[in-house]
């Protein structure tokens, strides 16, 4: 009997604990402390007192890591241990500890740890492999383990719904936070301005405007010796992995500042759910629809205005390519157009007598010859833009005087009738698509139309149907906002009064006031303004209530107060 104690095997254990995260945010305090890495090491080793033919020789620990899936660095590691040799007997507390998922919880248990000749234990559910299995572990085993998959199913989808109403509700829910903004020391769901790096996104938002390139602006701030936005997280001390970080700092990058640039929380918009993954077995991110995400506009306080960040995606569409001696961008630049064809006008130097000429040329021409050049002096053209922009803003700041004169409630009465013009149309065409959706029926049981017409057909009505319908709900709005004076249908009048005294013609100006410029030829130049649907609508307006409005040779209108007769 000796002989054999003598010559009985000696196993070479790894102890592997697990705490994932969802233990820690859903579990209930009792379970979360039962759970905890000291509490697990600690029945285990109880456990192996007296086990003589057990020797421990690692002890592998992932601590936040998920048990759906068994890509978990420690628990790799342990495996490498087996491979080798080092290690071949495995004690966990509890099966749910060792993994969730069913399938390959299964195939380690089942078939990989005995063929490798790996003893495996589970504590607290009574099971050791080498004691054999038991008829009722047959059953009891894989049963577990798929009430565990199931378990790590239901905590999967508590999440997500745990999080879905934290986004709904305007709650940050990112383990970061964006460049420009931190937590609240009160609330780590509520985005706060951080003073200094909020300044350095309105410079980069400035320097947009003023016309430079994001190259030219990431070479700015790094000559200024701005820490870029991961260093600045790493100033902080919050650790951050960066993949794409290829030098011993990292630096500002034309694409770092385009994300800046892009990021609609700058206004106080917080926009979340953007990305999911398909389940909690499968961690493959995947974007989202956009009408799927959860977009709480005016959540936390801004650093850009709304205008501001307008202007800037508006820069970031139109050509704004720089010659390699220039970091701004021409004022002119995309906003030119060809009167005849529609093409772009592009910027061409031409030297001539010792000096360099600069001329706007239509692209089509310059391309294919298949359009006039259209050619027109760089400067000339700038002049009389400029010109142009002071008598539209003139023209506007009398249509101001005007409304000022007028009582607002004329006005207000006439921005009422046409909201309920639109409003009855929109009305009509959803009753429409109601009628049409309805007849479809009849068509189809008639054979009239198949089956897959009727069935794209009747998508399509209802769709055309459900938008009529928010579209009535959003004029109902507007129509409450004019009657509470809410509205700011007029504001954009003060985006041209304030640069009444203009002199210069810059980027910035250019592309807020400006949407194209059309070239006819040096001495047929057409401007066409932002907001010009609302000029005219205004301008309809004030002869509607008693006003006479004529334009001049020069493009200055004249309003006279119309005599009663």
């Amino acid at each position: 009997m000796n002989q054999i104690n003598n010559s009985k095997k000696i196993y070479h254990a790894a102890i592997y604990v697990r705490l994932s995260k969802e233990d820690g945010d859903v579990a209930t305090a009792g379970k979360r402390e039962s759970n905890s890495i000291s509490n697990q090491k600690d029945l285990i080793k109880n456990f192996l007192k007296d086990k003589k033919d057990i020797v421990v020789v690692s002890e592998r620990v992932d601590d936040g890591y998920s048990g759906s899936n068994f890509e978990r660095p420690a628990f790799q590691m342990m495996l490498e241990d087996i491979k080798k040799g080092i290690v071949d007997c495995v004690v966990v507390k509890d099966l749910s500890r060792f993994g969730r998922e069913y399938i390959d919880a299964g195939k380690y248990i089942e078939r990989l740890f005995p063929a490798l000749g790996v003893r495996f234990i589970a504590v607290n559910d009574y099971y050791d492999s080498l004691e054999g299995k038991s008829q009722a572990d047959e059953i009891v085993i894989p049963f577990k383990n798929l009430i565990n998959d199931a378990y790590c199913r239901d905590i999967s989808i508590k999440i997500r719904s745990h999080l879905e109403v934290k986004r709904k509700n305007g709650e940050y829910i990112g383990a970061f936070t964006p460049y420009g903004y931190q937590k609240d020391s009160d609330n780590k769901n509520k985005l706060v301005i951080d003073v200094y790096a909020a300044g350095i996104v309105k410079e980069i938002y400035r320097m947009k405007l003023s016309g430079m390139s994001q190259t030219a602006i990431a070479n700015a701030l790094n000559k200024q010796g701005v820490l870029s936005p991961m260093e600045y997280k790493h100033s902080l001390g919050i650790r951050i992995q960066d993949n794409f970080k290829t030098h011993e700092q990292a630096e500002w990058s034309a694409m770092s500042v385009k994300r800046i640039l892009e990021n609609e929380v700058y206004t106080g918009t917080l926009v979340q759910g953007k990305r999911t993954t398909p389940n909690h077995k499968v961690k493959k991110l995947m974007k989202k629809p956009e009408t799927d995400w959860v977009r709480i506009e005016k959540n936390h306080e801004a650093i850009v205005s709304e205008r501001e960040f307008a202007l800037v995606q508006r820069l970031l569409g139109i050509d704004t390519r720089t010659s390699p001696n220039e970091e701004k961008v021409y004022p002119l630049s995309g906003l030119v157009v060809c009167g005849d064809c529609g093409a772009m006008m592009i910027k061409r130097d031409v030297p001539a007598g010792g000096k360099v000429y600069a001329y706007y040329i239509c692209s089509r021409h310059a391309a294919t010859k298949a359009c006039a050049a259209h050619r027109i002096p760089m400067g000339k053209l700038e002049e009389t833009v400029l010109e142009l922009v002071k008598i539209h803003i003139e023209n506007i700041l009398d249509m101001k005087k005007i409304m000022d004169f007028i009582h607002e409630v004329p006005f207000q009465e006439l921005d009422i009738k046409e909201l309920e013009i639109r409003k009855e149309a929109k009305e009509k065409e959803a009753v429409r698509c109601r009628e049409l959706r309805d007849y479809l029926y009849e068509d189809f049981r008639e054979g009239i139309i198949s089956k897959e017409d009727y069935k794209e057909l009747h998508d399509g009505y209802t769709e055309k149907r459900k938008k009529a319908e928010e579209a009535v709900r959003s004029i109902d709005q507007q129509i409450s906002e004019v009657l509470e004076s809410k509205s700011d249908k007029y504001h954009w009048l003060d985006y041209f009064a304030e640069h009444q005294n203009i002199q210069e013609l810059t980027r910035t100006v250019a592309v807020e006031l400006i949407d194209q410029i059309l070239v006819y030829d040096k001495k047929h130049i057409e401007v066409r303004f932002n907001f010009d649907d609302c000029y005219q609508s205004l301008l309809r307006q004030i002869q509607s209530v008693g006003c006479d409005v004529s334009t001049g040779m020069d493009g200055r209108i004249e309003i006279q107060k119309r005599e009663v007769v």
